[in-house]
């Protein structure tokens, strides 16, 4: 998953900063794309755990199914 130039470029533009910034748009591009890379395990993990969750109160084989493909959150 990578942002946009217009989506870094949104999220740059509405986010109050303490100094002013003026970063060339691929610095903040390239920028923008090393936090998403970053952040994405711990956001799909997470993500898996509330799957797991939701997928153990209605079925706990399909549940355990998914942690046993997926493996443990």
């Amino acid at each position: 998953m990578y942002l946009s130039q217009k989506e870094v470029n949104e999220a740059f533009v509405n986010t109050p900063l303490e100094e002013n910034y003026n970063f060339l748009a691929e610095d903040l591009v390239k920028l923008a794309n090393a936090f998403v890379k970053a952040a994405k395990p711990k956001i799909a993990a997470e993500e898996r755990a509330e799957c797991v969750k939701v997928a153990k109160a209605l079925n706990s084989l399909v549940a355990a199914k998914i942690e046993e493909v997926r493996g443990p959150a």
